[in-house]
């Protein structure tokens, strides 16, 4: 049971030592602080499902079982807070191989400690290196890597799996015109694009059994012409649920860096409603959600079941607590910081 519809969403740190993808104390602090602070659920970065699926070298990743005994004392703390723990398994495709923003632009040399990226077809991302093609072998083995970090996550003791379709990674590389140019079973079409999607929901769900959810990041739309659209990601979230997804979660963009996105608070919110509606499924809001009357509104109206929230909660990982106080709702505080919870004061 999540206690509250205010979520962490993935955020990328970019703090794994050693470029072995081992979390340190930094994402026990990051992500333990989001869990004390009152998120009802926390998810992890975008965690890569194997070594060349990471964004950079210094990502976070499940492809061993020293990063699943790692991960499972993070996870230990955020379920002592009361708080659901979630983790993102992903793969960047032809976005892999890069700097953190903070050390640099662009693809990472292979003599520098970067690699060659694989993708959907020989296509860069504008700037980037060029991409290896993925042949069937190499596809059949990013789904066995997908299932092997959804086991591992379960051994580590999250609750939750999401699978990271957005972005303009791997998955959603797939899914978009843009940068699948296959004209295989896995190209053309929209049923040939979302087959690699569908075959690793499958996989996932095999692994982490019935109970377990299973939910899908989106991005609505390429916000580009000939573009992956709203219509494609109503259609493709229903093949999803039919495979095992639960619950999605809409984001948008990040296909092309020139796409013009509208952006404005709660600029994502109509995608999300779109999906919910065309599947009937549970969804997450996200983007420029920023204060409590506007998260409470989302949820309240039925436009979304949850919100997730990112720059928010890096700048105040206690938010979830104060909005509480702010709406008047119960939250559970931790016994160490109740001297400073809000009062509600009687009018006489």
């Amino acid at each position: 049971m999540v206690p509250n519809r205010i979520w962490a969403s993935p955020m990328c740190q970019y703090s794994a030592d050693a470029r072995d993808g081992m979390p340190t104390d930094w994402h026990l602090v990051h992500l333990g602080s989001l869990a004390r602070g009152g998120a009802g659920m926390v998810m992890t970065e975008a965690t890569a499902v194997s070594p060349e699926g990471r964004i950079t070298g210094w990502d976070l990743g499940i492809w061993n079982d020293a990063q699943r005994d790692a991960l499972a004392r993070i996870v230990d703390f955020i379920h002592a807070r009361g708080s659901v723990a979630a983790v993102q398994l992903a793969h960047a495709g032809r976005k892999a191989s890069t700097y953190p923003e903070w050390l640099g632009t662009g693809s990472e040399p292979v003599g520098d400690g970067g690699w060659t990226p694989v993708a959907p077809s020989a296509v860069a991302f504008p700037g980037y290196a060029e991409p290896t093609a993925l042949d069937g072998a190499g596809i059949a083995g990013v789904v066995a890597d997908f299932a092997a970090a959804a086991r591992r996550a379960m051994e580590a003791g999250f609750d939750v799996v999401e699978l990271h379709a957005a972005h303009g990674y791997l998955l959603h590389q797939f899914l978009s015109p843009l940068a699948n140019h296959r004209t295989d079973a896995w190209g053309g079409s929209l049923e040939g694009r979302a087959r690699l999607l569908l075959d690793v929901v499958r996989a996932v769900r095999a692994e982490v059994g019935d109970d377990v959810p299973v939910l899908v990041r989106f991005s609505g739309t390429d916000w580009v012409e000939g573009g992956w659209t709203i219509e494609d990601t109503e259609t493709v979230a229903a093949w999803t649920a039919d495979a095992g997804a639960d619950w999605f979660d809409v984001s948008s963009g990040g296909m092309t860096p020139d796409a013009r996105i509208p952006v404005g608070p709660g600029y994502q919110v109509p995608l999300a409603t779109a999906v919910r509606t065309a599947t009937g499924l549970p969804v997450n809001a996200v983007g420029m959600i920023e204060t409590a009357a506007q998260a409470e509104e989302i949820v309240a109206s039925g436009r979304a079941d949850a919100v997730m929230l990112a720059r928010p909660l890096l700048r105040d990982p206690h938010l979830p607590l104060a909005w509480a106080a702010e709406l008047g709702a119960e939250i559970t505080w931790p016994v160490q910081y109740r001297r400073a919870k809000p009062r509600r004061v009687v009018p006489a």
